[in-house]
């Protein structure tokens, strides 16, 4: 039986790995008594994760909810979506923290009209799109746009000045609160409202529910240390329809 790829691309840092590594583990032990061909290791994905999310051997991944309705949403299938516990959001969601300098005298988003915004990837919905629609939201918009490539590398832009603002995932930003001393000199501004949480996905749809199950089961069966250093609470069932209705920004200038 030919092998399979899987990834944890998108919370992936240093700290993270070995809790991610057992995650996957403890998963694929659990596949492979379903007779499926799980791989021995995830993949590191350095380039083009669009390209790696559109393979078609691929058995389990994590993407984002933007690129997933614009781009995924036909070639693959939801496995399940993780829950992070996050505050003041519905379970399996979350949201953008919208960071600024500590030292920025301005308090609210309006003040921000014609101010740069660092953004990780235009297809992201933490970093591109949420913000994008808060500020519309907000009578507002930005007046100039970085692209900066990474969550961690938007709020570095943040810091140094080469940007106002920056919408950061609210679990990239718990961890950058728990292991960047950077995060000492930015503040958050606000909040974007809830959408859903970055969904685990798979290329083969007849796969997706034992994926779904050994995945959940895989997240309890955890020890309690690693899962913690994840922040995981467990895996729920989102309906794609909940991701396809999520708000598009406007159009950037």
């Amino acid at each position: 039986m030919t092998a399979l790829v899987a990834a944890f691309p998108m919370y992936q840092r240093a700290e993270l790995s070995p809790a991610f590594d057992a995650l996957w583990a403890t998963t694929r032990d659990l596949l492979r008594a379903e007779g499926i061909a799980a791989p021995e290791a995830l993949t590191v994905v350095d380039g083009d994760l669009l390209s790696f999310w559109k393979r078609p051997d691929l058995l389990l991944s994590q993407t984002c909810g933007f690129p997933f309705r614009h781009v995924l949403k036909d070639s693959v299938t939801l496995v399940g979506t993780p829950d992070f516990g996050l505050q003041d959001c519905p379970t399996g969601h979350y949201r953008s923290a919208l960071v600024v300098r500590h030292d920025d005298p301005r308090q609210r988003l309006h003040d921000f009209h014609g101010a740069t915004i660092a953004c990780n990837d235009a297809l992201s919905q933490s970093g591109y799109a949420a913000p994008l629609v808060a500020a519309q939201s907000a009578g507002m918009q930005f007046g100039a746009m970085r692209m900066s490539g990474a969550h961690i590398a938007s709020a570095r832009m943040v810091a140094a000045g080469l940007a106002d603002i920056a919408g950061l995932d609210a679990v990239s930003w718990r961890h950058m609160t728990a292991f960047e001393p950077l995060v000492s000199g930015l503040r958050v501004l606000g909040w974007t409202d809830p959408s859903p949480g970055l969904p685990f996905i798979t290329a083969n749809a007849l796969l997706a529910p034992t994926l779904g199950r050994c995945l959940a089961q895989a997240i309890q069966l955890m020890p309690e240390l690693l899962r913690d250093r994840l922040t995981l609470k467990g895996l729920v069932r989102i309906d794609t329809r909940d991701y396809l209705s999520v708000a598009d920004p406007p159009a950037f200038p």
